[in-house]
């Protein structure tokens, strides 16, 4: 084969080690299941990307997490973010403390969560699927006052253990959520959620409960 032939097909053999970054950054429970002749490369890839996103911003993060090179984490000092052990953040989300998670935490692409004054709090096991919006403060809206110049109040979110929140979800300032709790899809949760209760739509109201599923 002329030198020039093979030079071409080297060039042209496909990236796989590139799009398999990608799948996992859009998909990273993947991740957890790595075989061993993976890991050699995942693991000081993460190792990297987490330990960059410790030194620019005030975020600690827990053993055997994984966190996508394109997750948008912000955490100005008093507005940490705190990462569980073995949880997860995929691409393309937002997130800007403060907001504590525990262990075992989901949040998948597109993910918006912003802490407010007071903070998201989420508890061990919960996970949270794409677009979902997760906001901790509300703008002002006296009538006589545009509502950009006023100033934002926050009561903070709360969100307990082994809750499922259903893809495009959004959640408001002053809720909290019960343990065991389901959001359904599109739901618009504006007040609290009681432990194992279901809800959906918009607003948000209890469908079922999580214990007559068994």
């Amino acid at each position: 084969m002329p030198a020039s032939n093979m030079s071409a097909n080297l060039q042209a053999k496909p990236d796989y080690r590139t799009q398999h970054k990608k799948r996992l950054s859009y998909m990273p429970w993947l991740y957890f299941s790595l075989k061993d002749k993976h890991l050699e490369w995942a693991k000081p890839w993460q190792d990297e990307v987490q330990a960059h996103f410790c030194a620019v911003e005030t975020i600690t993060i827990g053993e055997r997490s994984f966190v996508a090179p394109e997750a948008n984490l912000f955490a100005e000092p008093g507005r940490n973010i705190t990462i569980g052990a073995q949880c997860m953040i995929a691409a393309d989300s937002f997130l800007h403390g403060p907001i504590t998670m525990g262990n075992e935490v989901a949040i998948n692409h597109g993910c918006s969560l912003d802490g407010g004054r007071h903070g998201i709090t989420i508890g061990n096991q919960t996970r949270i699927a794409n677009n979902v919006t997760i906001y901790a403060f509300n703008h002002g809206m006296a009538p006589d006052t545009p509502i950009y110049q006023q100033a934002s109040n926050s009561k903070g979110v709360v969100i307990g253990e082994d809750v499922w929140i259903g893809a495009q979800a959004g959640i408001v300032d002053g809720v909290t959520i019960g343990n065991h709790a389901v959001i359904g899809m599109g739901a618009i949760v504006t007040k609290d959620v009681a432990d194992y209760a279901i809800v959906a739509g918009n607003p948000a109201r209890v469908i079922g409960d999580r214990r007559d599923k068994a």
